[in-house]
C-alpha cells in the first residue's frame, strides 16, 4: 500500500506527521527533532495534545497559538502545527491522576490520533502528500494507523538504546525468569544481545515490579509489539557511548542513533516547550564563585516522597554548599504545596535559591555550576554531560535507574546518592561534598569532559549522528 500511494510523486519531499508523547521530557526532543528534519528539507506537521499546548501557552503567554511561528518566519522552515485531545479535559490534573491519564493514552488517544492523521493526509494530498508518521515509541497505535493510511512509520525513542533493548527483549527476560513470574530471579542478567551483564536493580522500574498488570505495563507491552512494525527507529543517543547495544539492535531492525537532539544554539529555545513559567536565577549565580553551586532538580514529572525530600533538604543544609533548587509545586503531590522542613528556606537563604522552575540549560551552562543532583531523566543526563557537569544520581521512576547505571557504572561521570535504600541527610551531605570538592571532583569533571567530547564529535559533519541522520533520510526516501 505505502509504495503504491507515493510512487506517483517521486520528486516530492518527505512530509512527516510528528506526534509527540504528552510528557515534557518527550516533547522537548520531539520539537528539536522536528526542527532538525525541517531544516533537512522535510515538511512537518507537528501535533501536540490540547493539554500540553494549554500548559506551555500558560507558562509562556507570548508563545501564541502556534509555537513554531517564529521558526517559520525566521528560518523559512515548513512546519505546520495542530493539537489533538488526549481524551481528558484540558484542566484535568494528570500528575495527580497518573493512572487515569495513562489509561486514556492507552485506550482513547488512538481514535483522536487516527482522526487527525486522516485530516492531514486528506488536506495535503494535492500539495505535499504525507509520507510518514514519526511518533513516540511509547504510543501503542502508530504502526496500525500508518498502515491504514499507507504511510511509513518512524518510531522515535527518546531514551537510551540500553533501555530500548531491554524492553525489546522482554520475552527473553520472561523466559529466563527475570521478569513477570512468581519467583523473580535476582542474579545478574547476562543474555540480552548487546548488553553487558546488568543487575536487576539497574533495569527500568517497570521491569523490577512484580505486579505486571498496571496500565503502564500494558502500554509497554503494546507499544513494543507495535514498534516491531516500524520501518525505522530513531534514537536520542550517540553510537559511541552505547556501541555494543546499538550494533546488536541494528542486526535486528533499522536503528539510527542521531543524538544528542539539541537546538542548534544549545540554550536558545526558539519554541516554547516548558510546562511551567521559568524563574531566572542568572543574577544570583553571577555572584557565586566558579564551580561552587550545586544544581538540584528532579525533573518535570516524577514525584519524590515527603520523607526523602526532607532528608535531601536537611542534607543540603548540612553540606554547607551553595545550591539552586528547582522545586516543582507538585514535587511531592499537587495537594502538598510546601513540602520543605519548617524554617528551611530561612536557614539556607544566604547560600541558596529555591525556585519553582527554571530554564535548565541556562543554569547548567552557567560557570558557577559545579554539580547536578538529578533524577537522571535522559534529557537532564545529556544536558549535564553537554555542559561538563558531573552528577549525583537519585533516580525515581522508569528509565532513570538504567540511566543511572550508565552515568555511574559505565561512564563514571557521577555518584549514586543511594541504592534503593532510605536516604539519610548525613549521606546526602557527604556525597554532595565528594562531588563538589577536591580530588574526586576533579576526576568526575575530567571524565565528563571526555564523554562531552564524544557527544560533540557525533554532531560534526562527519560525526556518527550526522551520518546516521543522512543514512536514515536516504533510506526513507528510497521507500517513499
Amino acid at each position: 500500500m505505502a509504495d503504491s500511494v507515493h510512487n506517483t510523486h517521486p520528486q516530492k519531499r518527505p512530509h512527516a506527521i510528528f506526534i509527540a508523547y504528552p510528557l515534557q521530557g518527550h516533547v522537548i526532543p520531539s520539537v528539536h527533532l522536528a526542527i532538525k528534519l525541517a531544516s533537512r528539507g522535510f515538511k512537518i506537521t507537528f501535533i501536540n495534545t490540547h493539554s500540553i499546548h494549554h500548559q506551555t501557552s500558560k507558562a509562556q503567554p507570548d508563545s501564541g497559538s502556534d509555537p513554531f511561528a517564529y521558526v517559520r518566519e525566521s528560518s523559512g522552515l515548513d512546519i505546520d502545527y495542530t493539537t489533538v485531545s488526549d481524551g481528558l479535559p484540558v484542566e484535568f490534573d494528570r500528575s495527580l491522576n497518573h493512572d487515569q491519564f495513562m489509561a486514556s493514552l492507552l485506550h482513547v488517544f488512538s481514535a483522536h490520533a487516527e482522526e487527525v492523521v486522516g485530516k492531514v493526509v486528506k488536506s495535503s494530498a494535492n500539495t505535499t502528500p504525507v509520507t510518514c508518521i514519526i511518533a513516540d515509541t511509547f504510543f501503542v497505535w502508530p504502526s496500525k494507523i500508518a498502515k491504514k493510511f499507507g504511510l511509513l512509520y518512524v518510531s522515535f525513542w527518546t531514551e537510551p538504546a540500553l533501555v530500548f533493548t531491554l524492553y525489546y527483549h522482554l520475552d527473553l527476560l520472561r523466559k529466563n525468569g527475570h521478569f513477570a513470574c512468581q519467583d523473580v530471579r535476582e542474579d545478574t542478567i547476562d543474555y540480552v544481545p548487546g548488553v553487558r551483564a546488568i543487575e536487576p536493580k539497574d533495569m527500568m522500574s517497570f521491569l523490577q515490579e512484580t505486579d505486571t498488570t498496571s496500565v503502564c505495563h500494558h502500554i509497554i507491552f503494546n507499544a513494543f509489539k507495535d514498534a516491531r512494525g516500524a520501518h525505522f527507529h530513531l534514537c536520542n543517543t550517540v553510537q559511541e557511548i552505547e556501541a555494543e547495544t546499538i550494533s546488536a539492535l541494528q542486526a535486528k531492525t533499522p536503528f539510527y542513533a542521531i543524538g544528542p537532539i539539541f537546538p542548534s544554539k544549545f540554550n536558545k529555545n526558539v519554541v516554547a516547550t516548558s510546562l511551567w513559567s521559568e524563574s531566572d536565577c542568572t543574577q544570583w549565580l553571577n555572584t557565586r564563585p566558579q564551580g561552587s553551586v550545586l544544581y538540584v532538580s528532579f525533573g518535570s514529572y516524577a514525584h519524590v516522597s515527603k520523607k526523602d525530600l526532607i532528608e535531601i533538604a536537611n542534607g543540603l543544609h548540612l553540606s554547607k554548599v551553595n545550591f539552586v533548587w528547582v522545586l516543582r509545586p507538585d514535587i511531592v503531590s499537587s495537594n502538598d504545596t510546601e513540602p520543605l522542613p519548617a524554617g528551611f528556606r530561612e536557614q539556607v537563604k544566604d547560600r541558596a535559591i529555591v525556585i519553582p522552575w527554571c530554564s535548565q540549560k541556562a543554569v547548567l551552562t552557567h560557570p558557577a555550576i559545579g554539580g547536578f543532583l538529578t533524577h537522571c531523566g535522559w534529557n537532564s543526563t545529556l544536558e549535564s554531560i553537554w555542559c561538563s557537569v558531573p552528577m549525583l544520581c537519585f533516580p525515581l521512576l522508569t528509565d532513570q535507574f538504567t540511566n543511572r547505571k550508565l552515568v555511574v557504572d559505565d561512564w563514571k561521570i557521577g555518584i549514586n546518592l543511594c541504592d534503593r535504600r532510605a536516604v539519610s541527610k548525613e549521606e546526602v551531605s557527604e556525597k554532595i561534598n565528594r562531588l563538589m570538592d577536591g580530588k574526586s571532583r576533579d576526576e568526575y569533571r575530567k571524565a565528563v569532559v571526555q564523554v562531552k567530547k564524544t557527544l560533540e564529535d557525533a554532531l560534526t559533519p562527519n560525526g556518527s549522528s550526522e551520518k546516521n541522520m543522512d543514512n536514515f533520510i536516504k533510506a526513507l526516501k528510497a521507500k517513499m
